[in-house]
């Protein structure tokens, strides 16, 4: 079995076979993910097991952690010196749950945090005292799960269609887990290919982050385009932070086996427990598909204190907060943060709310008019909706950089990519829906023109801009206009109103033209006027269809009638 789908049926089958009636179907994940990762890197150590147990042996009077000596001897990232590993466990099953704790206690430490953050002891205990322990290691020592079998591309597919489908048995938070890879693909490639001729420089060292990683999907799909698309000669460094333990611990080892830093993913809330605050880390690129609609209730106070302080104090959220029920743009405001001044790009999936969610004033308005007002918005890409596996809402690409190039300074582009899809054969979950290479190259082309067409616009950044003006009329009784002491009308507040008027009309000139001819006595209140931004995808693109006419209306309806006459008549006959 080398075949992603043939792997994730067999450890689909081994949940059935094994787990099913002692663990509920949402524990499945917490007990058969360990095991996958724990298989593979048994069968990375297959062969180098007798040398590593000889240097331990050698070294462990001498030194109380002999991993790093191991490692060093033998080119490693992790070892294991227990005499165990899966396949010899099973050569003592009246031992397993004595040996087994041995052979986990064994590994070097990197993989000693990947166990823990699992919770795997808990489960090993159920497991072995309903003698379900010996059957489930015998069926993952079926399968071969070696880089030379199962290169970590498809590891990776294999992890998330698990997830996938373990995710759809808990009611999972949209998209909370990871991302499909059409869309990453495309994401990446908006992100980095405008940059290519920079990242053609010889000796290029580059860093790409990401803060809600996952299992690490984005990151590595992002350096393999540098090095596939653009040059293998590239020095692509890649970090990450994750909050959940499960995901974060696949993510440390597929890091482990493959030429990455382990290190370099860091386990916490990113909102709240930023991992790269320190030094001011910035980053060349940075990917991420936060999770969509997420609260951060729980997480109120400490990001509330934070955005009390100055930028200078270090606070990110120094503009303002969304509300409590979507915390998507605090983590844009993050990335924002971690920007190199010399220039970074971030590309990030929203749904549709950070477009416009929020009046003037408000804490999402004020951070799209403080991204726009800086010239760091420089396109939105709409996707079609259906794409995700958990959720069918639709969703957009937001790219933000603070080094556009002198032809898109003061602009943003908007490209309609709703209709760009191919429809699947068969449905994953929510997912009916998916972007080819063939439109992912189309969408891109667009991109980097950053020219007009029927699904791309630009527009200048105050475009997106308005003025919220109060409009008061006066208190009128028994038709005179009540005035206070120093001769001005008051303002009746039941009849007070609004108007958005646009960044790029004069208000005075709006006002006398739109207001004034339909209510003469009414002014301007030039003390609460707010400036707020929004992006009405909608509105831009929306393409009048003209109503049907009544004689096309009423042919239709003669067809149906004569089509039912006929039809009764047959029963009748």
């Amino acid at each position: 079995m080398s075949n992603h789908n043939e792997i994730s049926s067999f450890i689909w089958n081994v949940c059935d076979d094994v787990l099913r009636g002692l663990f509920k179907q949402h524990e499945y994940g917490d007990v058969i993910l360990p095991f996958v990762v724990l298989r593979r890197l048994d069968c990375v150590l297959e062969g180098k097991k007798d040398d590593i147990i000889r240097i331990h042996e050698e070294y462990k009077d001498k030194f109380e952690d002999t991993s790093r000596i191991i490692h060093s001897k033998l080119n490693l990232k992790f070892s294991n010196y227990s005499r165990y590993d899966l396949n010899r466990l099973k050569q003592e099953p009246s031992k397993l749950s004595e040996n087994i704790y041995d052979y986990l206690s064994s590994f070097s430490t990197n993989v000693q945090d990947i166990i823990q953050n699992f919770g795997l002891q808990k489960h090993i205990d159920k497991l072995d005292s309903n003698d379900k322990l010996y059957i489930l290691i015998e069926k993952f020592t079926e399968v071969n799960l070696h880089p030379n079998m199962v290169d970590n591309h498809t590891m990776g597919q294999i992890f998330e269609e698990l997830l996938r489908k373990f995710s759809e048995m808990s009611n999972e938070t949209s998209g909370e887990h990871y991302t499909p890879r059409d869309i990453v693909r495309l994401l990446v490639s908006l992100v980095l290919s405008p940059d290519k001729e920079k990242l053609s420089q010889p000796g290029k060292i580059v860093s790409i982050y990401d803060p809600c990683c996952g299992t690490g999907g984005m990151l590595t799909i992002g350096k393999d385009y540098i090095q596939e698309n653009i040059s293998s000669d590239v020095d692509v460094n890649l970090f990450g932070q994750e909050l959940n333990p499960q995901t974060y611990s696949i993510c440390k080892s597929d890091f482990l086996i493959t030429d990455e830093e382990p290190n370099n993913i860091k386990l916490g809330s990113t909102l709240t427990n930023d991992q790269y605050s320190d030094r001011g880390r910035k980053f060349d690129y940075m990917i991420t598909n936060p999770p969509f609609g997420v609260s951060w209730k729980s997480e109120k106070k400490k990001i509330e204190n934070e955005s009390k302080l100055s930028q200078e104090e270090g606070s990110r959220f120094f503009v303002g907060t969304p509300r409590s029920s979507d915390g998507s743009l605090l983590f844009l405001q993050h990335m924002i943060s971690k920007m190199e001044t010399q220039g970074s790009r971030i590309g990030v999936v929203f749904n549709g709310s950070p477009l416009f969610t929020g009046d003037s004033g408000s804490g999402e308005s004020e951070i799209r008019r403080w991204i726009i007002e800086n010239d760091w918005l420089e396109g939105v890409v709409s996707l079609p909706d259906q794409l995700f596996f958990n959720t069918g809402i639709s969703t957009y690409i937001w790219i933000v950089t603070n080094k556009k190039k002198p032809h898109r300074k003061g602009k943003v582009q908007l490209i309609d990519g709703s209709s760009l899809y191919k429809t699947m054969k068969k449905s994953l979950g929510s997912k009916r829906k998916f972007v080819d290479e063939e439109q992912k190259i189309h969408i891109v082309e667009l991109y980097n023109r950053f020219e007009e067409s029927e699904i791309s616009k630009i527009y200048p950044n105050e475009f997106f801009g308005y003025t919220k003006v109060r409009i008061e009329q006066p208190i009128i009784e028994n038709g005179v206009v009540k005035r206070d002491r120093s001769g001005n009308p008051k303002p009746d507040t039941k009849l007070r109103d609004y108007e958005r008027v646009p960044l790029t009309e004069d208000i005075q000139e709006y006002f006398d033209r739109e207001v004034k001819p339909h209510l003469p006595n009414s002014w301007i209140d030039w003390d609460n006027n707010k400036v707020g931004y929004e992006i009405n995808f909608t509105k831009y693109f929306y393409k009048y269809k003209p109503l049907r006419s009544l004689k096309e209306i009423t042919n239709d309806l003669l067809e149906l009638e004569k089509e039912t006459e006929s039809l009764l008549k047959e029963i009748v006959d």
